[in-house]
């Protein structure tokens, strides 16, 4: 069966590449998986490779979807030594590829999905507690970057910013509610009434989890690059840290990447538990996380209504993606999840 045809105007972008690097000679494309909401592909011109992360052509939202704002904050990152791939130029023409795009380095290495850890890390299990080490200390160096002279504190409302999310993911719920979801207004209720009288301000990535980082390639574990800046923007450090916690492996928890005791899981006795890596953070940064089960609650919670979205898209006939289905059952066990912290 013949692949499908690449939704990618190769004469035009070669053009416009070879105006941004002053060489014009012929690239090669193809589609890479992932990308959350927006179009990835790898170019290769002679020894050179990139990666064009471009919008969708149909974007959802008006915020998740702005490729030149995420080129712009990884702009900043990469100038204060956070490990993100080099951006090399990004466009608002949408001429060239359709929709704006934005152009990086592509960088060798390995993502952990569902099937578990790739090969080197897999084949190397005395030295995959790194793991979890590497997730905590990368994040806790993202979150010590000085923002406040920088195009991130343009791009960010940081005033009032954890005051402001329960009403704003209970106003994106009540956008396309089509089920009861046990608690999860009692949830929100919860939220508000026990909301922490102070937090520090720091970037913070918005979507930070196993899954958004690039691996290097040979054990020992190492993160290459922080990838999949599209929410990013100056609010709570601790939203970052309990987020990542949903998706750590552990037992009996349905969302958790490379799970030990699953296909090519993190070896049991190598795999921290969650409160091990809270502590790590706390000692690194030297936050205080006395309230850190408020976090826990806002995490699955707001996960939960995320997911409810794509589900009820699937519920009203309108999804292409067969996933989608299982997300109402996901949606569930995260409000008990919520639940549970909110003891």
């Amino acid at each position: 069966m013949s692949a499908p045809p690449l939704d990618f105007d190769v004469p035009r972008f070669s053009a416009w590449l070879g105006e941004v690097t002053g060489e014009a000679i012929d690239v090669t494309v193809t589609a890479i998986r992932g990308g959350g909401s927006c179009e990835m592909f790898r170019v290769d011109r002679g020894a050179e490779s990139w990666v064009v992360r471009r919008a969708p052509r149909a974007a959802v939202s008006a915020t998740a979807h702005q490729v030149v704002r995420e080129a712009r904050i990884m702009e900043v990152l990469s100038g204060q030594g956070v490990p993100v791939p080099q951006v090399l130029a990004h466009s608002e023409d949408s001429t060239v590829l359709g929709a704006p795009f934005f152009v990086m380095s592509f960088v060798e290495g390995d993502v952990i999905r569902r099937n578990g850890l790739p090969p080197a890390l897999r084949d190397d299990p005395d030295t995959q507690s790194l793991i979890g080490e590497q997730l905590v200390d990368t994040l806790a160096g993202l979150h010590a970057v000085n923002w406040t002279h920088t195009a991130l504190a343009e791009m960010s409302r940081p005033e009032g910013f954890l005051d402001r999310q329960v009403d704003r993911w209970m106003t994106q719920l009540d956008s396309y509610r089509v089920r009861e979801l046990e608690d999860v207004d009692e949830l929100a209720r919860w939220l508000q009434m026990n909301i922490p009288d102070r937090a520090d301000l720091t970037v913070m990535h918005g979507d930070y989890k196993i899954d958004n980082v690039i691996w290097a390639p040979a054990a020992p574990p190492r993160i290459a690059c922080i990838v999949d800046f599209e929410m990013t923007t100056v609010g709570d450090p601790l939203i970052d840290l309990a987020w990542a916690m949903i998706f750590w492996p552990e037992d009996d928890n349905p969302i958790a990447l490379a799970a030990p005791g699953t296909p090519n899981g993190i070896q049991r006795e190598h795999c921290q538990k969650p409160a091990e890596l809270v502590d790590r953070y706390g000692a690194m940064t030297g936050r205080d996380l006395s309230r850190f089960d408020w976090y826990q609650v806002f995490g699955a919670w707001k996960l939960a209504i995320v997911l409810e979205g794509s589900y009820a898209t699937h519920l009203r006939g309108e999804s292409r993606n067969p996933v989608h289905e299982f997300f109402g059952p996901m949606v569930n066990q995260l409000l008990v999840r919520a639940r549970r912290f909110a003891q």
